[in-house]
């Protein structure tokens, strides 16, 4: 699950993804992001249709030989087809989607983003180099969805609507039960 805004670090050591994650990065390209609804990533699945496109901002050869990638997810998209390459890559078409709109974040949700701040101070590294903009809706309800223990279909429900306030209301409700 990505979010736009948010990291997205992977361990790589399938030849299909090395070769994505090459390609995408000799082009800087993104690559597309979407959960998996029914079944695995390594047999049949279905996933979503809306997802986020990934950019890779870093990578690492571990000592195992495992490639590091970190990416930041980028523009949400609808997913109009895929398929599946020989090699076991799922690609597709996509329709790029507005991104969501950026309003000041409503007074009754300071609490919510206190909660946010001191969470983000602990989340180590991978945060670090992400921009904290607690003012803005879209990006609190963005982190508050990536990084609370909730159920994947409220994050995927939060990544799919148009209206964020939603996603804070769900995510808020999430938090004091």
């Amino acid at each position: 699950m990505l979010f736009p805004g948010g990291p997205l670090p992977l361990r790589i050591f399938e030849p299909r993804y090395l070769d994505m994650i090459s390609r995408c990065m000799k082009a800087d390209a993104p690559f597309g992001v979407v959960l998996i609804r029914d079944g695995s990533e390594a047999g049949l699945a279905t996933t979503h249709t809306v997802g986020t496109l990934a950019r890779v901002t870093d990578w690492y050869q571990g000592s195992d030989g495992i490639l590091g990638v970190t990416a930041v997810g980028e523009q949400r998209f609808r997913l109009l087809a895929a398929e599946r390459q020989r090699d076991g890559l799922n690609i597709g078409e996509v329709e790029l989607l507005p991104d969501a709109a950026s309003f000041p974040l409503p007074a009754e949700y300071q609490g919510t983003v206190s909660i946010l701040a001191n969470v983000m101070d602990e989340l180590g590294i991978l945060y670090e180099g992400i921009d904290r903009r607690y003012d803005d809706t879209a990006w609190v309800a963005y982190r508050l969805a990536e990084i609370l223990p909730i159920g994947l279909d409220i994050k995927q429900q939060c990544l799919e609507s148009e209206d964020l306030l939603d996603c804070l209301r769900a995510v808020e409700q999430m938090i004091q039960t």
